[in-house]
């Protein structure tokens, strides 16, 4: 069962990361918290994802108030944990939450172009690609 607990002093260095290969398209652990920081003044929410009481990735979203949507910033599964669902499961958790919030009707988000991973589980996700690029990251949203 997919958990959502806030990255707290006790939770912050669980030594999760991504493989040597995906390390070009998504940040670790601290620049994931080194964001949740810059946009504290946004309602940022950084979270560990644990299935059942293992720590399995770590996510971060917050409110875009310029675009009336909320911006789900990063999301990764460590390199042990993956191709077992639990990105899908933990996007599907943190989509819950945001409509559960209610402040926003939609969530955007991007990804670097050639993960093709992250695309795909966007897509299963219901997110598609808006035609815009922010420098290398595709731009992708859907509604809630």
């Amino acid at each position: 069962m997919i958990q959502l607990k806030e990255i707290d002093p006790g939770n912050w260095r669980l030594g999760l990361h991504v493989s040597n290969d995906q390390k070009r398209y998504v940040s670790d652990g601290i620049g994931l918290l080194a964001r949740a920081y810059a946009y504290r003044k946004h309602r940022s929410r950084a979270v560990v994802i644990y299935c059942d009481d293992t720590a399995v990735g770590m996510a971060l979203y917050y409110d875009c108030e310029q675009l009336n949507a909320y911006d789900f910033s990063q999301l990764f599964i460590d390199v042990h944990h993956q191709g077992k669902g639990y990105g899908f499961a933990a996007t599907t958790r943190i989509l819950d939450e945001m409509r559960k919030d209610g402040k926003f009707e939609k969530v955007i988000l991007c990804y670097i172009e050639g993960n093709d991973a992250a695309r795909q589980l966007y897509e299963k996700c219901g997110f598609h690609q808006t035609g815009e690029m922010d420098g290398d990251e595709i731009v992708m949203e859907m509604d809630l």
